[in-house]
């Protein structure tokens, strides 16, 4: 299936590591123009060189999504560079564990601005440019807590819900000038290569994100927890970077021209439960 995605302009917030890192590499595979929006520049220049091994064309750009200036300043590196965007893949996510009520007021701050500012940020800087050229595809990365909650996340799962219900609206709102918006939501993923494709400011990093729904189980009860919420086995590991990164391509991709404004778990079952 031909995805004619070569030669197209995607830009992928926190590409640099874990889900991000997973799905710049699948775009390199289309032979996708790339921009790796990040503030971890060592670890998206390491994932820029294995884009580029693959044969995509990548380029890093230095943005703090929760800063509009600096959305700003990349949209207008991107649009130099490469005179188009086609694709923004709305990536950047972090949560820290807490219960609600022991939560620090700071961490609301953080994970609201992280997950939803930075998601609204970016995706208002593209549509203008999406608009003039009536075409577009926002895709982007919420969480299966956004749409079941989940312990210790009330905060984090509050900032995913809304950026499911935002991007139906907004799909409602500029699906007339050819543009698509969807959603994909994971449950746990990491990369088994932690060195390789974790950075030191991925929330993976410093283990802020347990699995979903095994949170801190002592070890003997891990597997039984997993058989219980997980259909799909795979022994030790959870979901994988490529199974997000797969499912991304395909909305951002011709292949999915007639869908908008829908939201698809990759979570091996996870939700059904």
């Amino acid at each position: 299936m031909d995805l004619n995605l070569a030669n197209k302009t995607v830009i992928v917030t926190g590409g640099a590591s874990n889900i991000g890192r997973g799905i710049v590499l699948a775009f390199a595979k289309e032979k996708s123009n790339i921009i790796i929006a990040e503030i971890d520049e060592p670890q998206a220049n390491k994932t820029a060189k294995v884009a580029k091994s693959l044969g995509g064309n990548p380029r890093v750009v230095m943005c703090d999504v929760t800063n509009w200036d600096s959305v700003q300043a990349m949209v207008k590196k991107t649009l130099a560079e490469f005179k188009t965007i086609d694709v923004l893949v709305n990536n950047v996510g972090f949560v820290e564990h807490h219960p609600f009520v022991e939560k620090p007021r700071e961490q609301w701050d953080r994970e609201i601005k992280l997950n939803y500012v930075g998601f609204l940020n970016c995706t208002r800087s593209v549509l203008d440019h999406m608009i003039d050229r009536k075409y577009g595809n926002i895709v982007s990365i919420s969480s299966d807590s956004g749409r079941m909650g989940e312990n210790r996340e009330v905060v984090y799962a509050g900032t995913k819900g809304a950026v499911i219900a935002a991007s139906k609206a907004i799909a409602r709102e500029v699906g007339r000038f050819g543009i698509r918006v969807n959603v994909i939501c994971p449950a746990a993923t990491m990369a088994e290569d932690r060195e390789e494709w974790i950075g030191e400011k991925s929330m993976q990093h410093a283990g802020t994100r347990p699995e979903a729904g095994v949170q801190r189980a002592p070890d003997p009860q891990r597997d039984r927890i997993r058989r219980i919420l997980y259909p799909l086995r795979r022994g030790e590991t959870m979901g994988k970077p490529e199974d997000i990164a797969n499912a991304a391509v395909f909305l951002a991709s011709d292949a999915a021209s007639w869908i908008t404004g829908q939201t698809l778990s990759v979570d091996g079952g996870y939700t059904m439960a």
